[in-house]
């Protein structure tokens, strides 16, 4: 099976979300996804609009462990977080 690289845009519910700490309890949900020999991560913070900054994690995870829409879901029960979704997966190559 192949290696996709996931990439999460996670919301917080309002400014005031420490982001940071956001970042831990999602990586460590994301990692029971990810390969157990290594994983990587690429965090950005996107401004939104009025202080509202968005969360964005990027993450490589093994094509047979299935659909996405679990781990979205255990992110959106996260406290603090408003919405949470895979807004790209793409194969890897080599």
């Amino acid at each position: 099976m192949a290696k996709v690289v996931i990439t999460l845009r996670i919301m917080p519910e309002s400014p005031e979300v420490n982001l940071e700490d956001l970042e831990k309890e999602a990586k460590q949900i994301i990692e029971g996804y990810c390969s157990p020999d290594k994983t990587e991560f690429k965090v950005s913070i996107d401004p939104i609009a009025f202080g509202l900054k968005a969360l964005v994690i990027i993450f490589v995870m093994d094509e047979k462990k299935g659909a996405t829409d679990p781990l979205e879901e255990k992110i959106r029960n996260v406290p603090g977080v408003e919405s949470a979704e895979i807004t790209d997966v793409r194969r890897a190559i080599g």
